[in-house]
């Protein structure tokens, strides 16, 4: 059985104290909980600080273009459907240039999870406003204040109807970890936004500007995680600054409602074709 050093590959370069330690740290855990091996996950990540994740994770991995991380996860996913994959990124690649596509995956909710680290700025290029930064936050690109409204995932996603809706922070890592066991083991597309600090370019949105203001639904046990409409009153109310599970719901996957979909992956499928099958699909599109 793996444990979690199995699922540890490069050292990580990010800047010490960068959030996205912690999101490894706690992704390394789950997986290791779930009784995978590293041959069982595929982690597929986009442009950005966020994005090297992929290759510090000690199982598959595939760095792809900016925004572009959930298109090449679904084919993952749809080639091999034993496997588990795992979209990653920030929120510049995925909220960002890669938005329409966390539109299009949860209409289709193929059975992966993403996790979008959310910094609130972009890292990798030195701190120029970003999709989720605050409206009214001066950086390089808005030296006078932000005019723009923030992207607010949480409220995007339930109105979409995402499956799995989760939130974590990159400062309570065993409750992060146990977050992403729940999205992983859910039954189709599974969006958790990590709030996880970038310590070099953004000064406001810190570790301790998050613990003094985020709510825990998972410690709420009035809370009602199956309630579309009282998640999306619990979001609004507080700003988006929640973390735990915040919406889920079983319906059925992509996978599971295209005509014709085999069981088996495709990846594991024959390449070679009878002649005599070649010939009656030639005739059909003749």
């Amino acid at each position: 059985m793996a444990k979690v050093a199995d699922f540890r590959a490069a050292r990580p370069t990010w800047c010490p104290g960068c959030g996205d330690f912690g999101v490894l740290n706690a992704l390394t855990r789950a997986v290791a909980d779930l009784g995978l091996e590293p041959e069982d996950v595929v982690v597929v990540s986009g442009i950005g600080c966020s994005g090297k994740i992929s290759q510090y994770f000690g199982g598959y991995g595939f760095h792809g273009i900016h925004g572009r991380a959930l298109p090449i996860a679904q084919g993952v996913k749809l080639a091999n459907r034993d496997l588990t994959v795992i979209a990653a990124g920030g929120d510049g690649d995925g909220y960002g240039i890669g938005l329409s596509h966390v539109i299009h995956a949860i209409r289709r909710n193929v059975d992966l999870t993403y996790i979008v680290m959310d910094n609130h700025i972009y890292g990798l290029t030195t701190g120029q406003l970003a999709p989720t930064s605050d409206k009214g936050m001066k950086t390089k690109t808005s030296p006078y204040g932000s005019v723009e409204e923030p992207i607010r995932p949480l409220e995007l996603a339930l109105a979409q109807g995402c499956g799995f809706v989760a939130q974590a922070f990159s400062g309570e890592i065993n409750h992060m970890a146990e977050v992403f066991k729940k999205a992983i083991q859910h039954k189709g597309f599974s969006l958790v936004n990590v709030f996880s600090p970038c310590v070099t370019f953004n000064k406001l949105n810190t570790y301790d500007y998050f613990k003094e203001r985020l709510v825990n639904l998972d410690e709420d046990p009035a809370y009602d995680r199956h309630d579309r409409e009282a998640a999306l009153r619990k979001v609004m109310e507080t700003g988006g600054l929640v973390i735990g599970v915040v919406y889920e719901t079983d319906k059925p996957t992509f996978e599971e409602q295209l005509p014709g979909f085999p069981e088996e992956g495709l990846a594991k499928r024959p390449l070679d074709l009878d002649p005599a099958e070649y010939e009656v699909l030639e005739a059909q599109f003749a």
